[in-house]
């Protein structure tokens, strides 16, 4: 996913006609409608109504328009008052999985801004495999993901550990109820992709290697994953923290399980033989940054130190 991506979408539902988008980005009608299929591809949803004469967000368009605006404001707002402090030709290149961007990325980014206003970021989301993949190709300074990237130039810590919350569409699961492992396991189930932590927790979760070849859907995309439990395609374990306003809407019930899913580790990984002062400069606005905003959820998300024994 692009920066571009991003604009391109927070266009679109700005002019709300694809003509007009593209003649405000300079581009082709065709050029506007391939990146929101990518979007949409990426994501596993669908961001606008087809069919109808009026333009319209669908509700998971709405919730994507609400990040992508707070990324882009903060990203545009950082790059607007480069005035002092770092050089204005430092950038830092910064890969996160999209459960990160809809959480505590965009207080980062909000704190980078104020400290550091010369400090130039160039943001990218993607799965926890693409990341990896290009940070030990050198594309990337920073990353927050599931798994470390290894080599003698990179650096890693815990960012922060949430809380993993077994959740689905009032549609299958009842609130009243308490689940056992085995009712689990009947139970169509969606996660994350194969050979993420919480994908290869599964089978430890439940005992059983015949759950892996059972009813589950994988995907790379957090989006995706909340649509697939909001429209009753299965349950999960997902953190806590990214879906707040469902629960709280009762889009989805948090279940009540008899055996708890492992919290899930978020793994910085930096680059430490290039823009040392710098990278260790972010790094330590990033547990802070990250220490407040677990903080702020108490019982759903920790910092290594705050963890429960």
């Amino acid at each position: 996913m692009r920066i571009l991506d991003l604009n391109t979408f927070l266009v679109l539902a700005r002019n709300r006609h694809f003509g007009r988008a593209a003649q405000e980005m300079n581009t082709t009608q065709p050029a506007i409608s391939t990146r929101l299929a990518a979007l949409e591809a990426e994501f596993g949803c669908r961001l606008v109504h087809r069919g109808d004469r009026e333009f319209r967000l669908t509700p998971e368009g709405e919730r994507v328009l609400e990040v992508f605006q707070k990324v882009i404001d903060d990203l545009e707002g950082l790059r607007s008052e480069l005035k002092q402090g770092y050089s204005a030709t430092t950038t830092i290149r910064i890969g996160v999985i999209d459960s990160v961007a809809s959480t505590w990325m965009p207080h980062l980014v909000e704190s980078l801004h104020k400290e550091a206003p010369n400090l130039r970021i160039e943001l990218t989301v993607e799965s926890t495999t693409a990341l990896v993949e290009h940070m030990e190709k050198g594309k990337f300074d920073l990353i927050f993901c599931l798994d470390p990237a290894i080599g003698d130039g990179f650096r890693s810590f815990v960012a922060c550990v949430w809380q993993m919350t077994w959740a689905g569409s009032p549609k299958l699961v009842q609130p009243d109820r308490a689940y056992n492992v085995d009712e689990l396991a009947k139970m169509p189930i969606v996660t994350f992709p194969k050979d993420t932590p919480p994908y290869r927790q599964i089978a430890p979760y439940f005992q059983d290697e015949r759950v892996l070849a059972s009813k589950m859907t994988s995907s790379n995309s957090l989006f995706a994953i909340i649509n697939l439990l909001i429209d009753g395609f299965g349950v999960a374990a997902i953190p806590t923290v990214t879906i707040e306003r469902e629960l709280k809407s009762g889009l989805l019930h948090q279940m009540d399980v008899a055996k708890w899913f492992p919290p899930m580790p978020i793994i910085a990984t930096y680059q430490s033989s290039t823009h040392q002062k710098v990278i260790q400069f972010v790094a330590d606005k990033v547990r802070e940054v990250a220490g407040d905003f677990a903080r702020s959820r108490p019982g759903q998300a920790w910092t290594t130190e705050t963890m429960p024994g």
